[in-house]
């Protein structure tokens, strides 16, 4: 049966890349959304359809806004995908690198690919909404001297020439996304033996010492924290939301652990339970 998922942006985009090398093998139907909370709300509407977001790239950082939408929302992470992010000079066929005139893509893989935009003086740097939109736009309007930064796939889908590749500062350039689902869906998908990795959310009272009470216990389970984000709780000063992701070993232990820690917490929620994601390379 067809998967359907729904991504932020385009055909081409890398959360389009993300979602094929996620589901590889298997037959996908990709829903394109404006903004992430479209998504969200896409898969409200369709509890059948899955989601792919983006949660944290290796040198931008985390996108905040996303860990707090899944909260919100009550769906399930059902998995992981780290994508190496390469990024590709593309333009309409027959262009060269020296009639490159405007340069447009989003404002991230702009600052990602300052280097070598600065071998291209004469060339105006355009900010747009995305990297495979900045392609198609150039494409459906024949925009000569015009060229996108997008990953090769977008060039590939709208007939565009590579003029460059590879075109990144820094190569070990990664983004996480994660793959969500409704929560009844996603009790049909996953596998229980496959499960070595959590992604939680709770706060702590505002008293000495709090968060390191939580992560001893954790420790003491000998559970691997991989990841800790705190973000402020609006309208209640000082007091923090802490997003943490862990891997373990052994399922009892992890449930044990969170047995211990839920007297420390206040409002633990298991956003998800999943297998450790694979890394493209």
């Amino acid at each position: 049966m067809k998967k359907k998922v729904a991504i932020q942006g385009i055909a081409g985009s890398y959360h389009d890349i993300a979602a094929r090398s996620f589901y590889e093998g298997e037959d996908i139907e990709i829903v394109g959304c404006n903004t992430f909370r479209d998504v969200i709300s896409a898969i409200k509407k369709d509890p059948s359809l899955l989601g792919l977001m983006a949660i944290e790239n290796t040198i931008a950082g985390s996108l905040l806004q996303n860990h707090e939408l899944i909260r919100e929302s009550g769906l399930r992470v059902i998995g992981e995908y780290k994508l190496r992010i390469s990024h590709s000079l593309v333009a309409l066929p027959g262009t060269s690198i020296h009639d490159v005139t405007e340069v447009n893509s989003h404002p991230i893989a702009l600052m990602q690919c300052t280097d070598f935009l600065d071998t291209l003086p004469n060339a105006k740097v355009v900010e747009k909404e995305d990297t495979a939109m900045s392609a198609r736009w150039i494409a459906e309007n024949k925009l000569e001297g015009h060229a996108a930064i997008c990953g090769k796939l977008a060039a590939q889908i709208y007939k565009m020439e590579i003029l460059a590749e590879g075109i990144e500062t820094n190569k070990r350039n990664f983004t996480r996304f994660l793959a969500i689902a409704d929560r009844w869906t996603a009790e049909d998908l996953l596998e229980k033996s496959d499960i070595n990795k959590s992604s939680l959310v709770f706060a702590l009272p505002h008293t000495s010492g709090s968060l390191s009470k939580v992560l001893s216990i954790l420790s003491f389970y000998d559970m691997n924290l991989s990841k800790i984000q705190s973000l402020p709780i609006i309208g209640r000063e000082w007091e923090y939301l802490f997003y943490i992701d862990l891997t373990f070993v052994d399922y009892t232990r992890y449930k044990q652990a969170l047995d211990a820690i839920i007297p420390l917490t206040k409002d633990l929620k298991i956003l998800g339970e999943y297998a450790e994601g694979k890394q493209s390379v």
